[in-house]
Parts: C-alpha cells; structure tokens; sequence
C-alpha cells in the first residue's frame, strides 16, 4: 500500500481509504507458492506482504487491482478473483482502511516478477513457508488458501496453475501441496478418473520416463 489517499467522506466528514490486495498463487517446482512484496517504506517497512495498493478515484475495483500488480511487480494480464472485503477498525495503524481483497493463479513462468514501486524485493513463498506479514495480510492469505482449497475440492478450479495437458502426477503434485497433506496414489487415481472430471489425450508426455499419459480438464 502507498501512501497517497483517494478516500470516501461521507456528510460527518468520516475519511476511509480503499485498497485493494491480492494473493497471487503459483505452482512451481511441484509446490504450490505465494507471490510477496517486501515494503519499502513505513508503515511496516522491511515487511513481507501481499501486493497492494490504494484504488484511484476513476478506478473500478478489478481495475485498481491490475494497476497496482503491475506497478508493484510487472505483472500484467492476469484474471482475479474477489475474495473478501476486510474493514476490521485497527487494521491500519495511521488511518481507516477499508481493503477488498482479490487472488489469482498463476504460471510463475509466464509471468516475470520485478520489484517496483514502493517494493524492496519480491518473491515466491512455498505455502508452509510464508513468513508473518505486515498489516492484516496473514488473515487475508490464509482466507485465500482456503478459498483455494475449496475451489479445487468442490469446482475443481485450477486457474493457470496446471499446464493445458498435464500428468496424473502432476495433478497430485498439486494437490498435495493446496492440501498440504500426502495423497494415496492408488486411490487418489482412481477417484480422479472416476469423478469424469478430466479426460485422456491419448498422448504421452515427451522427455520423461515411462512415457506417463497426458490428460485435459473436460470443460
């Protein structure tokens, strides 16, 4: 979050900033990572923390959230998610502010970080490895894991976090790491294609032993 205030002020002249924040999720390296900022300036300076930023005055919400990924870390061209609105009083420690947080899944890969604006350093965290943020953002990212979660449980949503075509063990690489628990490999198999979820290509992955099939998400 920068420092520069677009605020609501309503008939009382009660002044509230809105934000925006989102939790950018990426798969590499077969574990499922968080994308963080290390803020550069105070509040919280030197601290870890979701991207964010305040939303401009002619800024939509989905708009303000695009502005302030690039201008933080370069990244560009990516869809979000809503996730929460959080307005907790004490949750800024100068003034009222009030966040709508986003989150996104990405291919790490496809989308180069670069430190920028009000940024440090930025970096990909692995899920079990997130360090204590600053503001509010440990609730806000782990309410996105959840999300997350539930979203591949229960719809079976993935984002760009899987490959088009991708191996059973790919699958279950991700799984395990949303989860954060190991899967039977047996019966995690047998459950997938048996939920019709997803279908074979008839081709096989190039490059890796064996040969493993390739599979699709049926749309």
């Amino acid at each position: 979050m920068n420092d520069i205030s677009s605020t609501v002020v309503n008939e009382h002249s009660y002044e509230c900033t809105i934000t925006v924040d989102c939790a950018v999720f990426g798969f590499q390296d077969g574990v499922v990572k968080l994308l963080l900022v290390k803020r550069s300036v105070e509040p919280f300076k030197d601290k870890w923390m979701l991207p964010g930023g305040i939303m401009g005055p002619e800024d939509s919400l989905e708009e303000a959230v695009g502005k302030v990924l690039y201008n933080l870390t370069d990244i560009d061209n990516v869809h979000y998610e809503q996730l929460k609105v959080y307005s907790r009083v004490d949750r800024h420690p100068i003034k009222r502010v009030l966040t709508v947080a986003f989150y996104a899944l990405v291919k790490p890969e496809n989308h180069p970080v670069i430190a920028k604006k009000h940024v440090a350093e930025v970096n990909w965290f692995p899920l079990n490895d997130v360090p204590q943020l600053g503001f509010d953002h440990d609730e806000i990212s782990k309410d996105a894991w959840r999300r997350l979660k539930t979203n591949v449980e229960e719809k079976f949503l993935f984002g760009e976090l899987l490959p088009q075509q991708f191996t059973l063990k790919e699958l279950q690489d991700l799984y395990e790491s949303i989860m954060g628990q190991e899967l039977d490999r047996r019966n995690f198999r047998k459950k997938i294609l048996q939920s019709k979820l997803i279908r074979s290509t008839g081709v096989k992955k190039k490059g890796v032993k064996g040969g493993p099939e390739l599979f699709e998400i049926i749309e």
